[in-house]
């Protein structure tokens, strides 16, 4: 008994303790248990190569991947190319209807590249392959209008069998024999035979050109919109001349622009512009009001979150040194516009290691010049332009990424589309029609600008051109009416255009020199000398739009930040920055966060004379200042502006047939500087983007080896040099940072123990 509490031993008294209750470790989550729904969406995201070796895991796996197509439909193959090893993968994924496969095989098979077969009939077999992938391609292809015509366009080899020829024979025949699916056979054959009639367009005889005109017919009989926008465009003349099939034309146009195609869409608008065709001046407005208000800007700062170690330099030089190529081989703007476009849309979707920037412009303008131009630029003049930095198949598989990553939309809506149509608005002269393309071509350099749409864009040129050249109402009301802008609503376009196009420094090579290809390609005569026009100032333009200078940021400030922006996106410069910030514990505010912020004068004084010297020629930290992959090898050989053509056919085999190689009618080559193929000694000030320089003995006329081109009087002929992006901050820079920071901790330790006494 303890403290008057009596227990007996009862069972309420003295219970049995209960059994500890073991709890049971939950089964371990595997793949195959997850459900069967989740699993087959796990192996649609997966590339084809790891979706084969799933198969080898489990059975299980193995009956999903073999009962459900929709696992190779989603397949992708980035970066992987169809070879002898897994030419099975990608028949399959092609078979099961996947878009990228197809392309990339038809590709291959046209140019073989990637699938070797032997010399006899080579032509013959992969023609016919080619043929029945491009034909799936165009089955796949519903979004984006048919574009495997630009493979097999003209000209053809005239010795021999032509592979090209091939491919056009077989989808010939495809489309005059009989299919049981009709449904999907007349859309299919409608897209083939618009293909087809694109191929004989390009031909000067005359019966093919009626022939041309034949299968467009048959292709609007099964529904092909673009076919009846050509066959429309082709009767037009005719109808001008009777008011009753004029009438009749313009309400088929709008019909065709209601179903959305975008070439009807911008000859509409221009109709409406021009006169008031359609017999309603409000209808006319707003129709031209829709095309201007449909367009949606284009977000090109995604780029840099793709693409990790590109920067705004980065794609200055490399949309500048196509500006150059666009100049020296006469292309339109358009065309440079259009190849822009893909540059900046397959950077948004695909990341592109920094030494193959330059292989993608100019696969772009590949692409771009067969889309739209009668002269192209061939793959053997474009790997030449390059300084033969890339091969000829580096070129044809980079073309095949391209398309297939953005699914076959070759035209998208440009900056230029939306000018035309304001030309036919409102009249301007020569000299403001000029300064309108030179501020749009400016324009595509800066990222900056993709905030604003390309139709406002358009406006936003237009209206600055206008206000530079003091036109007395610069923007009038049947502007506002046509394009649903106002000036209120242009007002900040106008100032950025302005500030970027007009006050920013131009980035420099890595010979300090200025890359302004731009400038150069409207320094004639033919274009007014524009691009040396004296242009107001910044105050002067805000005092005319009624904006006050300082609510906006100053056009100072900003080439101070270009002038420095290479240096603060160096890996050295942000690490050094946040252990400095994570060092200081006070007074944070006060410092300006710029990597020379804190120094004493005496070390920024030595970190100045150090950034001189990393900028000097000779430790520039560009790519070009290397050595080349034969110097790397000990294959040693002096430089040369003159390419050997004979080490190029030697080296690059590909099919026979193809007229990218076909030496009889081979486009001129361009005009411009010779190639600099060693690192320079010397830093020239001659008047150049930066690419190249002046040698008359690297010029292509001076050698028999060299391709045969035209030159424009008072200009030489040569190569364009691979381009140097700048690399990372040296090692020994990061040291001295790291010494700079321990001083200045320091310092400021000493300054706050003082002030606290």
């Amino acid at each position: 008994m303890k403290g008057g509490v009596l227990h007996c031993r009862c069972s309420k008294c003295f219970t049995a303790p209960p059994k500890r209750r073991v709890k049971r470790r939950p089964r371990p989550l595997t793949l195959l248990g997850l459900p069967e729904d989740v699993l087959l969406y796990i192996l649609e995201c997966l590339p084809a190569v790891d979706i084969q070796s799933m198969q080898e895991v489990h059975p299980h796996l193995r009956s999903l991947v073999d009962t459900h197509s929709s696992v190779w439909t989603r397949a992708y193959f980035q970066d992987i190319w169809p070879s002898s090893e897994n030419l099975h993968l990608f028949e399959r994924a092609a078979e099961c209807g996947n878009f990228e496969a197809c392309v990339k095989l038809g590709i291959a098979y046209l140019y073989n590249e990637g699938l070797s077969m032997s010399d006899d009939g080579r032509a013959e077999v992969n023609g016919l392959k080619a043929s029945h992938f491009f034909s799936l391609t165009e089955k796949l292809n519903s979004g984006a209008g048919p574009f495997v015509w630009l493979f097999i366009r003209p000209p053809w080899s005239t010795s021999g069998s032509c592979c090209k020829a091939v491919v056009f024979d077989s989808l010939k025949e495809e489309c005059q024999g009989d299919s049981k699916e009709e449904v999907v056979t007349g859309t299919l054959r409608g897209s083939l035979q618009y293909c087809l009639a694109k191929v004989l367009n390009l031909f000067e005889d005359e019966e093919k050109r009626l022939e041309a005109l034949g299968l467009l017919e048959a292709s609007a009989s099964h529904g092909c919109l673009h076919s009846s926008f050509l066959l429309w465009e082709s009767k037009q003349k005719s109808a001008s001349s009777d008011p009753g099939r004029y009438l009749q034309s313009l309400r088929q146009l709008r019909d065709y622009a209601a179903r959305g195609c975008w070439d009807a869409q911008i000859c509409l608008a221009k109709f409406c512009g021009q006169k008031n065709q359609l017999g309603q001046e409000r209808t006319t407005y707003d129709l031209t009001s829709q095309v201007f208000q449909s367009s949606l800007p284009i977000n090109k700062a995604s780029i840099f979150t793709k693409q990790k170690g590109m920067n705004d330099t980065m794609r200055y030089i490399l949309i500048d040194w196509l500006v150059e190529v666009a100049t020296m081989k006469d292309f339109s703007s358009l065309c440079l516009h259009m190849t822009v476009g893909l540059v900046d849309r397959y950077l948004k979707l695909r990341s592109v290691p920094r030494a193959r920037l330059q292989l993608v412009g100019i696969a772009c303008m590949v692409i771009c010049t067969r889309f739209i131009s009668k002269e192209i630029l061939t793959i053997r003049e474009a790997v030449w332009l390059t300084d033969n930095t890339y091969k000829y198949e580096d070129l044809v598989r980079m073309m095949g990424e391209i398309i297939s990553a953005l699914e076959g939309k070759i035209r998208l809506p440009t900056v230029i589309d939306y000018k035309d149509i304001l030309s036919h608005i409102i009249s301007l002269d020569r000299g403001t029609m000029h300064l309108c393309s030179y501020i749009s071509e400016l324009s595509l350099l800066y990222t900056e600008l993709s905030v604003f749409s390309p139709a406002q864009l358009a406006a936003g040129t237009l209206l600055l051109a206008r206000i530079l050249h003091k036109h007395a109402l610069p923007w009038p009301a049947q502007l506002v009416e046509c394009t649903g802008f106002t000036l209120e609503q242009l007002t900040p376009c106008v100032l950025l255009l302005h500030k970027k196009c007009f006050h920013d420094d131009e980035p420099k090579d890595y010979r300090q020199v200025s890359l302004t290809a731009v400038k150069q390609r409207f320094q004639n005569e033919l274009c007014c000398n524009i691009s040396g026009e004296k242009v107001m100032d910044y105050s002067q333009l805000c005092t005319l739009l009624g904006v006050s200078s300082q609510d906006t940021e100053s056009p100072a400030s900003f080439s101070i930040v270009v002038d420095i922006h290479p240096f603060l996106c160096s890996p050295a410069g942000n690490k050094t920055k946040r252990r400095r910030e994570d060092g200081l514990q006070e007074d944070r505010g006060s410092f300006v966060t710029t990597p020379t912020a804190e120094l004493s004068n005496q070390e920024e004084a030595l970190l100045g004379d150090f950034l001189d010297w990393s900028l000097d020629s000779s430790c520039t930290g560009y790519e070009g200042d290397r050595e080349s992959e034969g110097e790397r090898e000990g294959d040693v050989t002096s430089p040369s502006g003159v390419l050997d053509l004979s080490l190029v056919h030697a080296e690059h085999t590909h099919c026979q047939d193809s007229s990218d190689e076909d030496t009889t009618n081979t486009p001129a080559l361009p005009t411009t500087k010779a190639n600099l193929t060693s690192p320079p000694l010397k830093m020239g000030a001659e008047n150049s983007s930066g690419y190249s320089s002046v040698s008359s003995a690297g010029s292509p006329t001076s050698s028999p080896n060299g391709p045969p081109c035209s030159s424009k009087p008072g200009l030489s002929n040569s190569k364009l040099v691979s381009i140097p992006f700048p690399q990372p901050t040296p090692l020994n820079f990061k040291a001295l940072r790291r010494q700079v920071k321990r001083k200045n901790q320091a310092q400021h330790s000493d300054e706050n123990v003082t002030d606290a006494l």
